[in-house]
């Protein structure tokens, strides 16, 4: 390691870094404003200038930016020079001659990176005197709001957008000394991405605009580590709250998963928390027909005890989007023979498909982070955008691996973000997007192919085939998806890191199995192929791990009589199979109890509705889609009748006079049994330090030492300020009372250092700039592959595609905004969803004469919808996609053939 000298000191740093970077690793404090960890240097604000000196007996030496000068041994530098300290404040000063003196009113006040870096600067007044440059604000729709007077021209929002995220509709417009960044016209950001400009942009140009909605200061937030519940990925973010309506989220940094960035759907999905959907108070039905009423918990828990009086006669319904913990608690009550996991068959064997090629194959799980580092992907029947949207950006970032490749060769240093674009122009690693339809990554892709589900199965089969003879053979394989075939194998057999990724959301188990042969092939062959599947929701691997049997299992064990009593826990199971099925189960049971914190449709229909905490007002661990569990705490205590799931089962544990209602004290109790009950389990306990942990005797605070206002929030009911929520689940405290230093990562609850304010106070956290957190990255894996298995390929190769006369095979097609249950009920994502539709090939539109817009009716069985046709040129003929969770349109399970007519009189 090279030693470089300081300001007389001497330290160690990291070969082949630059000099901000070295220095930020090492704690020290130097300005800046255009780098960023994630995009690279470009030297464009000139904010990190160091005096650099010859040798030891230089004493003039000269100003160089630090954030473009190579780290060399015995590099002698002074960040503390006067002439240095007066260069970096004269830049401030030119920075601020137009920005205005808004900072009270600026929603960026309190954790601005411009307000830290002026301060650290020394630029204490103004001269300036003169006019002001302004700019005419746009509306980028409902995420993000735009104050372009701010701006300091630093680059980083047009740099992650185009570069990073690969948006279009986003650039820097220059005109003479003007520099102004936008959209060409106002409209709503179209990238998935585009909050992350609230982050990158280190000044209050980009703020968040459903924060706007109902601000607050930032330093009366009060927050939790949390991990984000909109898709099976397991991003980590921070939740924060005021007066019991949660406010925001922001990204939580965890370098295996979603390092620095989250999608819009991530950040912006949580308003769910504060709907008026929310159920705060029992609800029961006082006999048939009746309606649900407010009830107290006593009398609620009374009419239960009546309920469960025979155990035998109960079964339960758990859910992928409820905690490990709340699903092993209800298989506790119910047993485990009559615990089902509140899925369909289909989707069930998908979910435990992918386990087992996870757990008894040769090639392991790949996390974000092995996938952005990977040099050849193959993306297998998975529109990544739509249905892992953070899995898609990885997936762009890998498609720069050959760019980083080709400026190592020509001594270019990594970080020279500007010298590596503009040696590398178009070379990229190979990505093969084999897909129904076009997607957002196609312009990063070496190349695209749309094909049916069992199109896309057969050209991973052959794939596979022409990696290794031993794999199965495709018959009747066309030569021309031969010749594709042949293309993507000796693409992935040059690639020292490949990745092969798939998923559920095809609802095809031939594509899941013919990626595994993929990477299988390649592990054959030597090579360290990883295999990332995306899977439908936030714990569909926890309850894949758990196991129990399927909602179709359920519901034939309610018409069979057997079951008098069903509880169904956080699951609305009209988004799970058609409305038809699922009102004959519902009327079918005798007795229905749902625990939940939405009134939904299910809910509504329940003889008794529980209110359950959300993800922000309760504690428990979900499993991502490598098998890495990972803990999410309570930012807020919800009060009144709202109670986590497991403690609302505790209760009714205690009604049947089990012992486990004594033993499960606190969250930990149960999670340590549920780690007791299978092996596979046995990790869970390393997920995050336990309740009774403590850093010098102390809790951590949830509100930062800043926090104001505790007893004013209450005066009106009380001049007294009430005492803080107890918390027995984890090492969290409700309070600004607390230990002052750094947590352990799974407990850092905001980013915050001495002269640091702004999210890049997570510099002075990690082990290095832009590595892990100092203790290791949240999380801990509980699937790990067979590494020295034999892989057994799988042979179940289908035919090829055959389009039928009068019928279509529908296809799901999901949306970021739209698809979710939960983030929907945000209205700004709401505002972003699409309307119903099918989407069909002109050529198919042109057979039923049907113009775009018009209606048509959709049949799928004994289902039917109305919706509009849509022209998708992009789509294989015979082939038609319908919109796969959007409210109204749930239920529908696909592939599926269906018939579809035009509207007579359309």
């Amino acid at each position: 390691m090279p030693t470089i000298h300081v300001d007389g000191k001497d330290y160690e740093v990291e070969a082949g870094d630059n000099l901000l970077h070295a220095c930020l690793s090492l704690g020290l404090d130097l300005p800046y404003f255009c780098w960023h960890p994630a995009l690279g240097s470009v030297g464009a604000c000139r904010q990190c200038a160091v005096k650099l000196f010859r040798d030891a007996q230089d004493t003039r030496g000269a100003l160089v930016m630090a954030c473009m000068t190579p780290v060399r041994e015995g590099t002698r530098i002074s960040i503390d020079d006067a002439e240095a300290r007066e260069f970096r404040a004269s830049v401030i000063e030119w920075m601020m001659l137009s920005h205005p003196h808004d900072c009270p009113v600026c929603d960026e006040g309190g954790e601005c990176h411009l307000q830290d870096m002026t301060v650290m600067s020394g630029h204490l007044s103004r001269r300036y005197g003169g006019d002001k440059r302004t700019f005419h604000n746009q509306d980028l729709g409902p995420f993000v709001n735009h104050e372009m007077n701010r701006c300091i021209q630093c680059y980083r929002c047009v740099r992650f957008y185009r570069e990073h995220a690969g948006g279009r509709d986003f650039d820097a417009f220059s005109l003479r000394d003007r520099v102004f960044f936008g959209r060409q016209r106002d409209g709503a950001l179209e990238n998935a991405f585009s909050g992350n400009l609230v982050e990158v942009c280190p000044t209050g140009v980009f703020t968040d605009k459903t924060l706007k909605r109902h601000y607050t200061r930032k330093w009366d937030l009060q927050t939790a580590p949390s991990v984000c519940v909109h898709c099976g990925l397991g991003c980590n973010t921070i939740p924060g709250e005021r007066y019991g309506t949660l406010r925001r989220i922001r990204n939580r940094f965890n370098g295996d998963v979603n390092g620095y960035f989250l999608c819009d759907r991530g950040r912006y999905g949580y308003a769910f928390v504060n709907s008026d959907r929310r159920l705060r108070r029992p609800l029961q039905r006082r006999g048939d027909g009746a309606r649900l009423e407010a009830v107290t918990v006593e009398a609620a828990l009374q009419h239960l005890e009546i309920l469960l009086a025979d155990p035998s006669g109960v079964i339960g319904v758990g859910s992928p989007r409820a905690s490990l913990e709340a699903n092993f608690a209800l298989a506790t009550l119910v047993g485990p023979d009559r615990f089902y996991v509140g899925i369909p068959e289909e989707e069930m064997r998908l979910v435990r498909g992918i386990l087992d090629i996870l757990r008894g194959g040769p090639a392991p799980a790949a996390s974000l982070h092995d996938v952005e580092a990977a040099d050849g992907v193959l993306v297998l029947g998975e529109d990544l955008t739509h249905t892992a949207p953070r899995l898609a950006l990885a997936v762009r970032q890998a498609a720069r691996q050959a760019s980083f490749a080709l400026a190592a060769r020509l001594g270019i240093p990594r970080w020279d973000d500007a010298a590596v674009r503009h040696a590398a122009q178009d070379a990229r690693s190979p990505v093969f997007l084999a897909t129904p339809h076009a997607t957002a990554l196609d312009d990063v892709a070496a190349e695209t192919l749309r094909a049916a589900p069992d199109d896309l199965a057969r050209l991973g089969f052959a794939v596979a085939r022409k990696l290794d003879p031993a794999a199965p053979p495709v018959p009747d394989l066309s030569d021309a998806a031969r010749a594709v075939a042949a293309r993507i194998a000796d693409a992935l057999q040059g690639a020292a890191r490949p990745v092969v990724v798939s998923g559920a959301s095809s609802g095809s188990p031939a594509v899941i199995q013919a990626a595994a042969n993929v990477a299988w092939a390649l592990r054959r062959r030597g090579q360290p192929a990883r295999l990332c599947y995306t899977v439908p929701e936030c714990n569909s691997l926890g309850v894949g791990l758990l196991g129990g049997g399927s909602l179709d299992a359920a519901i034939r064990a309610v018409r069979d009589r057997r079951v008098e009593t069903v509880i169904i826990l956080e699951n609305d199971l009209f988004r799970r199979r058609d409305p038809a099925t699922v009102r004959g189960f519902l009327e079918a049971a005798r007795h229905v109890i749902v625990i939940d914190h939405l009134l939904h449709e299910t809910a509504a229909r329940a003889e008794v509705a529980l209110p359950a905490g959300t993800f922000a007002e309760s504690e428990g661990t979900l499993v991502n889609n490598e098998g890495r569990a990972q803990r999410f705490f309570e930012v807020f205590h919800a009060g009144g009748a709202v109670r986590e799931d497991w403690r609302w089962l505790r209760e009714l544990i205690r009604i049947l006079g089990r012992k486990e209602a004594e033993d499960w004290r606190s969250l930990d109790d149960v999670t340590a049994a549920c780690a007791e009950s299978a092996p596979v389990l046995r990790g869970l306990r390393r997920a995050a330090p336990p309740a009774e942990f403590r850093m010098a005797g102390q809790k951590i605070p949830r509100a930062p030492h800043r926090y104001s206002g505790r007893t004013a929030m209450l005066a009106d009911v009380s001049v007294h300020e009430p005492k803080p929520p107890e918390d027995p689940d984890s090492p969290l405290a409700f309070s600004m009372e607390g230990y002052p230093g750094t947590p352990p990562p799974a407990l850092i609850p905001r980013y915050w250092a001495p002269a640091w304010n702004s999210v890049q106070a997570l510099n002075k956290l990690q082990e290095e700039v832009g590595g892990p957190l100092r203790g290791g990255d949240p999380g801990v894996r509980l699937v790990e592959a067979a590494a020295s298995a034999e892989p057994a390929y799988f042979d179940a190769v289908p035919s090829g595609f055959t389009p039928r006369d009068g019928e279509w095979l529908i296809v799901p097609r999901h949306h970021i905004f739209g698809t979710e249950e939960l983030s929907v009920q945000s209205p700004a994502v709401r505002e972003r969803a699409p309307q119903a539709y099918l989407a069909m090939h002109p050529t198919d539109a042109a057979r039923l004469r049907l113009a775009a817009g018009e209606p048509v009716d959709l049949t799928v069985g004994d289902v039917s919808y109305r919706v509009a046709c849509r022209a998708a040129p992009d789509l294989p003929r015979g082939v038609a996609e319908f919109p796969a969770g959007l409210p109204g349109l749930a239920g529908l399970i696909l592939p599926a053939w269906g018939t579809i007519r035009k509207v007579s009189g359309a």
